[in-house]
């Protein structure tokens, strides 16, 4: 529906283009109407998996969606058709010729802009073009006849010797009607304003009342709580919540730039994908696995306050979020009482009414609903009426027009042509005749002579168009008949016409339910045929794997996979518990290690405190000894002690 509002000349068949060009133009027709998807990350991922693959649970919101707006969406559509901009690139833009041309086409989108909103608003007033047209003749037809009457009246008062004094008083007679109109108009106001100042009042003073209430109690320190609490939410909001919520707001348009600039994916781009989640995913749970292995008893305890910690922080992000969204709900609902308060204010209304004044309106209110309901369906009738008579109306002068067509063809036959427009001439004369009587100063004499020639000329028509009349008789009663029959017929017909189109119209709906179950069933066979090649991959590669296994080749058998795995598993086993018995000696022979290497590095220092003792005392007799031998008289000993 929305695509062929979009698009109308272009006729795309599915199956004829690939499932990316088909998700891609959905994502398309999706963006320009304003669909929401989901927001978060993971979400929107199985959201654009399941429009590729047309998953049910993905498709039919969208479809409830596109059913409950269908009106909205098709005016957004039409709109797009011609408001969505042609993209061009910067460096075309610089030829002057299509820069011009651009400029034009922007200004011709804002002239579609403003020409739409005018019809809108036509649209919208609740006028026809009908109904307009039947008020214009209407009024001209009123026009004329005041026309007439006022040159009648003018032609009555001429005769009079004070016209000019009568009109005077008359004109200032009518300005003091209408001042007297205008006058009363105005108290009428003044008395509704006054009404409405006292409502007012009484409202100001019962709010006044309530506020006095409610501060009864209240006391600075619990002010001073209630707005230290204040302080502490929004405090929290602006310093954790907020930045958190941008952060994520600006990774999750980072996620969506990213996936915009990356070309189209296809289904091997989307394997390798996959395969890389997968490995990742093992990396994750080794990772996990080893932590778990080598915990410490402190981290351990920790952990539970961490737990504790983690549910007061999302509880207290949930709470958070959901005074978030009271706010929002609370602005808007603000903002609509201030519009609907302004929109009060320029209708000359006042604020809502409250208590048993609203309780009082209300019940006026109803009243007055279930008079304009009456009326209005009064209104119906009688516009239906109208409809009914307009037609009957235009009916009858076609078929006037169509008689006078006949008569006029008759008269030139007969030889007597001008009948009608003798008649029309008598018509004339009467409405003269009446004119004349009207006015005054003609005698009776005239009056009679003019009554006399035409009574005698119309004697004379009527002589001659008797034989006329006398024939066009039968022709009337045949023509009621034929009408009757004619009435008849089209009845049959119109009857059957509507049979036929509520025939038409319910296959149309059955084969379109054929051709969208066909569809869906076709896509669930290569679903189904897809799936059904992937396990049957599968399934030779359990039993090749068996196959080895059960093997009696013992080459052939050890390439198994099993084996394998079961090989890296021992060999893990042997290297963990060789591990765990290097472990256990280094914690066994620490402690006398530690002293060892304690005793070696005293050893160490003692034996550099001797050398520097031995070079201070040796320096002194350097001139007389200068061997190796103890001077005469001194046993040599031995100087180093361990």
């Amino acid at each position: 529906m929305s695509w062929q509002k979009l698009t109308p000349s272009k006729k795309i068949d599915v199956r004829g283009e690939t499932a990316d060009q088909t998700a891609i133009r959905i994502f398309n027709v999706l963006r320009i109407l304003k669909y929401k998807p989901p927001t978060d990350h993971e979400n929107l991922s199985e959201f654009r998996e399941g429009i590729v693959k047309g998953e049910k649970p993905v498709i039919y919101p969208i479809l409830e969606w596109l059913f409950l707006k269908r009106d909205d969406l098709k005016k957004r559509a039409y709109l797009a058709r011609f408001l969505v901009k042609v993209e061009v690139a910067p460096d075309q833009l610089q030829d002057e010729e299509v820069s011009d041309l651009f400029g034009k086409y922007e200004v011709t989108m804002e002239e579609f802009k403003e020409t739409h909103k005018s019809v809108e608003s036509l649209r919208n007033s609740g006028f026809s073009t009908g109904e307009l047209k039947r008020d214009i003749t209407t009024m001209e037809d009123e026009k004329e006849q005041l026309s007439k009457r006022i040159e009648r009246l003018r032609r009555k008062v001429e005769s009079l010797p004070n016209k000019d004094k009568m009109l005077t008083v008359a004109r200032s007679l009518r300005l003091e009607a209408d001042r007297e109109t205008s006058i009363n108009n105005q108290k009428q106001d003044q008395r509704n304003t006054l009404t409405h100042c006292e409502q007012r009042y009484q409202r100001l003073q019962s709010q006044l009342k309530d506020m006095k209430q409610s501060s009864v109690g209240a006391t600075p320190e619990g002010l001073m709580e209630r707005l230290d609490e204040e302080t502490r939410i929004n405090s929290y909001m602006v310093k954790d919540k907020l930045p958190k919520d941008i952060v994520m707001k600006k990774k999750s348009l980072q996620d969506l730039e990213k996936v915009v600039n990356e070309p189209a994916m296809g289904q091997a781009d989307l394997d390798v994908l996959n395969q890389q989640i997968k490995e990742i995913s093992s990396e994750i749970n080794q990772l996990i696995e080893k932590k778990m292995m080598s915990g410490d008893p402190i981290d351990d305890k920790l952990s539970l306050f961490r737990q504790q910690a983690n549910i007061i922080q999302r509880k207290k992000e949930g709470a958070a979020e959901s005074l978030a969204e009271a706010r929002d709900e609370l602005a808007q609902t603000e903002q609509g009482i201030s519009e609907k308060k302004e929109l009060l204010s320029q209708s000359d209304g006042e604020e809502v009414l409250k208590g048993e004044e609203f309780k009082r309106y209300v019940s006026k209110l109803r009243g007055k609903s279930n008079i304009y309901k009456k009326k209005r369906q009064e209104m119906a009738e009688l516009t239906a009426e109208i409809g009914v008579l307009s037609r009957t109306d235009e009916i009858l002068r076609m078929k006037d027009q169509q008689l006078n067509q006949q008569l006029t063809v008759l008269e030139d036959k007969k030889g007597v042509s001008g009948y009608r427009d003798t008649q029309e001439e008598l018509e004339k004369v009467s409405a003269v005749k009446g004119e004349l009587d009207d006015m005054k100063g003609k005698t009776l004499e005239d009056i009679s002579e003019m009554v006399r020639k035409l009574t005698a000329r119309i004697s004379e028509k009527k002589s001659a168009l008797a034989p006329i009349i006398k024939e066009l008789r039968p022709l009337r009663q045949q023509c009621q008949d034929l009408t009757v029959t004619h009435n008849e017929q089209k009845m049959l017909y119109d009857t059957t016409a509507a049979g036929l189109e509520s025939n038409r119209a319910k296959l149309e709906q059955e084969v379109r339910g054929y051709r969208e179950e066909c569809s869906a069933e076709e896509s669930r066979f290569h679903y189904m045929n897809s799936m059904k090649k992937i396990l049957e991959t599968q399934q030779q590669k359990i039993n090749k794997e068996m196959k080895m296994y059960m093997s009696s080749d013992p080459l052939e058998k050890k390439q198994s996979f099993r084996e394998i795995y079961s090989k890296k598993i021992q060999e893990q086993e042997n290297l963990g518990k060789s591990l765990r018995e290097k472990q256990k000696m280094v914690r066994e022979s620490h402690g006398p290690n530690m002293r060892q290497m304690k005793m070696w590095k005293d050893l160490d220092r003692l034996i550099e405190c001797k050398q520097q003792y031995q070079h201070s005392t040796g320096t002194g007799s350097a001139g007389r000894f200068t061997d190796a031998s103890p001077p005469p008289g001194q046993e040599q000993h031995d100087q180093l002690v361990l």
